[in-house]
């Protein structure tokens, strides 16, 4: 069964933008903004330090948290009722003509394999009775 999809990171979401920004520049002021975005992207390691390493405690406080606990019947339930959601959302319905057509044409085969297989009985019978006597 499908798995509902995950959210880009914030950090693939910044990629795309920065590279994006750069890509107008021209000629000399090229060089002017490469040093700037140097600069920028020393600063945001330098943040993205201590970001990251509070981000680590966090992201490990709650692996341990869903280690600790098992998921029950309920979450399970509960998961699986969504992801049915999510698939009932992609079916395409049949209208109702298409319905009866196709409701239609199973009786008729329906009736038909029925006397094939009651005129099959029929002359199978009589030939083990003829048989028999």
């Amino acid at each position: 069964m499908a798995r509902l999809q995950k959210k880009k990171p914030a950090s693939a979401k910044r990629k795309s933008k920065g590279s994006a920004g750069t890509s107008g520049i021209s000629g000399g002021s090229q060089a002017a903004a490469t040093a700037k975005s140097g600069l920028l992207k020393a600063a945001d390691r330098s943040s993205k330090k201590t970001a990251s390493s509070v981000s680590r405690k966090q992201a490990m406080a709650a692996r341990s948290a869903k280690a600790k606990k098992k998921p029950n019947i309920i979450d399970r339930a509960s998961q699986f009722l969504r992801e049915v959601k999510v698939e009932l959302k992609k079916v395409t319905w049949p209208t109702r003509q298409q319905t009866m057509g196709s409701t239609v044409v199973v009786i008729i085969l329906v009736l038909l394999i029925a006397a094939f297989l009651g005129i099959v009985d029929t002359l199978l019978s009589s030939l083990v009775r003829m048989v028999m006597q």
